[in-house]
């Protein structure tokens, strides 16, 4: 079942079988912010999370699932069973507050690919898994950005996210240090 999510666009619930296009969002995603990185071990970590507690929404333009419906296509791009793959999607999961201990969403994933981008899709995508968050009984939600993602990191701040928390990383040598 789907439903309008701005004018133009329906977001509907996404299913088991589409794990395969979930990875082909991810690894676009990462492709877009890394572009000479291979992220083939992507698909791990959708085999690892992605399960019924994590619930997976698509966008779609608005027009086309009738479209589809009408003429349907046996073998569609992305294994979809329409001809026209989604223009966004968004992944949830649940973390822990590790101050608090309570369960809260987590956000794995929120992708809009660049030709739809700036028409208010990743907003609208927010303020529904805020509200989604909200009804089963959350209290915050939590996602992380890398820190050279200025769009999102603009999104994030113009919808009220603040700083919990700094990821340090610090690339160590594969090679043992000798002793002299």
């Amino acid at each position: 079942m789907s439903k309008q999510l701005l004018p133009g666009y329906i977001i509907r619930r996404g299913s088991a079988l589409e794990r395969s296009l979930l990875l082909k969002f991810m690894q676009r995603t990462y492709q877009d912010l890394f572009p000479n990185e291979d992220f083939s071990h992507l698909e791990q970590t959708v085999k690892q999370y992605f399960s019924s507690d994590t619930p997976l929404w698509w966008v779609e333009e608005e027009g086309e699932q009738e479209r589809n419906n009408q003429y349907p296509m046996p073998h569609a791009p992305f294994s979809m069973p329409n001809a026209h793959p989604p223009i966004a999607c968004l992944w949830v999961g649940n973390a822990i507050d590790q101050v608090h201990g309570n369960r809260h969403a987590h956000i794995f994933i929120l992708y809009v690919v660049p030709e739809h981008r700036r028409r208010g899709i990743g907003t609208a995508l927010m303020r529904y898994v805020e509200n989604w968050a909200i009804q089963r009984g959350d209290r915050q939600i939590g996602l992380q950005v890398f820190q050279s993602n200025k769009p999102a990191l603009n999104l994030y701040n113009q919808l009220g996210y603040q700083t919990q928390s700094i990821w340090m990383v610090k690339f160590l040598s594969a090679e043992k240090e000798t002793q002299g």
